[in-house]
């Protein structure tokens, strides 16, 4: 069965609960699922899944400082380990800049030669603007059972 790691910082909680509702979404369509904290998710950790998903909240239009501590660690396993995982990304946000988080996250990805799934909504990834309503939970596990979805397909390759 394939596996998913959704790795996340969260201050507020708001980041942990999309966590939490992504890889409810991704379990239901299938897969085997582990949910850390950046500060607790290792290279292995990484290595060992067939999808990666990565969150953080948006700290003046960017990603928050353990995930790009965390992210700068991978260069590590840089260019092939990651290689043809599926990858996919969120963010809590208090105001603007959101969009640039995924960017960052999806251009670390890209860097590993990752395949990027996006939101069913067209967005880069899911976004929550403060505390995550119950549409948005909804939302959430939609896009992980989205990734499972085509985490399936790319590892039964």
């Amino acid at each position: 069965m394939p596996k998913g790691l959704v790795v996340y910082d969260s201050a507020t909680g708001n980041t942990e609960k999309m966590a939490m509702a992504i890889s409810r979404g991704m379990k239901k369509a299938g897969l085997t699922v582990e949910v850390k904290r950046v500060k607790d998710a290792s290279l292995d950790d990484l290595i060992d899944a067939n999808a990666i998903v990565l969150g953080s909240p948006t700290y003046f239009a960017n990603v928050s400082n353990k995930m790009k501590r965390f992210i700068d660690k991978s260069i590590k396993i840089y260019p092939d380990k990651l290689k043809n995982k599926v990858g996919a990304v969120f963010t809590s946000s208090e105001g603007v800049g959101s969009e640039m988080t995924l960017l960052s996250l999806i251009v670390a990805m890209l860097l590993h030669r990752m395949v990027i799934i996006g939101h069913q909504s067209g967005d880069f990834g899911a976004i929550s603007f403060k505390e995550p309503d119950n549409n948005c939970v909804a939302e959430c596990e939609a896009f992980g059972e989205r990734i499972a979805d085509f985490t399936k397909v790319i590892a039964s390759r």
